[in-house]
């Protein structure tokens, strides 16, 4: 597949320009644009701008609100709900978070769940939020069913990603951002647009054999076998139970029935250390972790030990002074309005 590099700033207007041509605020297709633009400086394109297109599709058919009120409630000293009102999730995770991070400020910790949302783009990007206030951030979110549980023919698990975010002093933020399958479905459908083959072990056909086409895949498998089941189990239960949605095979699909709401959870916590421990040691003691663990030397095969989120950052900053590259048919998507 033919890929462009553009200038991120260019893509990121155009994504917003996009939207606002659907009836969406300048300042909500800001802070979408900013999302998907985030996932795509960091090389992570299955949540990019290659989005956009499913969104306008989805916000065409009624399955997404492009005017929603949303509301919070806080219910506790440190907890809270959002209703996104079947907006864009993108915009109701980024003001759950900010409640997280407000309440994690004042009292030590935050915890929000956001309910009546929609898809929400990467949860690096909210728990970074949290990092650059010198929070730990946690962010979930659960996904309509894809993954088969360990042990199972057919799926009945979404891919239901997990982010951890914790500052640090002079390093780099360490990141977290997985999925609990053991790859993305945007990574499947990337495979499939581009051509390529995909890994064993990343999906299966309808017999639950693991296939390498990524045009045979019908359901993708658990990382860790049990240990992803189960944790794929726990994030349901946190952004779907705790938020009072549902669950696995009773979510409304993302790529079916365009028209339907979503009606998806999210789940974000903002942890402040300084009600823990000295903030400034715990700091240090980040730098000191992560620059340790960069010096244990490398296994065969491997030219460094890397922290998890360094790529994504080194890409990043790339990736500013460079341009993003993203697939010719998605800009030239973008650029016709």
């Amino acid at each position: 597949m033919a890929t462009v590099t553009v200038a991120f700033t260019e893509v990121q207007q155009l994504i917003g320009e996009k939207l606002v041509s659907a009836g969406v605020s300048e300042e909500q297709a800001a802070k979408i644009a900013a999302i998907l633009i985030h996932a795509d400086l960091r090389g992570v394109n299955s949540h990019g701008a290659l989005r956009t297109e499913h969104y306008m599709k989805r916000l065409k058919a009624g399955g997404i609100n492009p005017t929603p009120d949303i509301s919070f409630n806080k219910t506790g000293p440190v907890t809270g709900v959002v209703n996104g009102d079947d907006g864009f999730g993108h915009v109701v995770a980024d003001i759950a978070m900010d409640h997280a991070i407000e309440m994690a400020k004042e009292n030590g910790v935050g915890m929000v769940t956001a309910m009546n949302s929609s898809h929400c783009g990467a949860l690096s990007y909210f728990v970074q939020e949290a990092t650059e206030q010198q929070l730990i951030g946690i962010a979930m979110t659960h996904t309509d069913k894809i993954v088969v549980p360990f042990g199972g023919r057919e799926s009945f698990l979404g891919t239901n990603p997990i982010a951890y975010g914790v500052p640090a002093k002079t390093e780099k933020p360490f990141i977290l951002d997985m999925a609990t399958s053991n790859v993305a479905l945007g990574k499947i459908l990337q495979h499939k647009e581009e051509g390529k083959a995909i890994p064993e072990g990343w999906g299966v056909d309808k017999n639950g054999a693991t296939v390498t086409d990524p045009a045979e895949v019908v359901s993708l498998m658990p990382f860790g076998g049990p240990k992803g089941s189960g944790l794929s189990m726990i994030v349901d239960i946190f952004s779907g139970l705790l938020a009072g949605m549902a669950f696995g095979p009773h979510i409304n699909p993302m790529y079916e029935e365009l028209e339907k709401k979503r009606k998806l959870g999210h789940y974000f916590c903002a942890i402040n250390p300084s009600f823990f421990t000295d903030s400034e040691i715990f700091l240090e003691q980040m730098d000191k972790m992560i620059q340790e663990i960069r010096e244990v030397p490398a296994a065969e095969g491997f030219s460094r030990v890397l922290v998890p989120g360094e790529i994504e950052q080194e890409n990043e900053e790339r990736n500013r002074k460079q341009g993003v590259q993203i697939a010719a048919t998605t800009y030239e998507y973008l650029k016709n309005q």
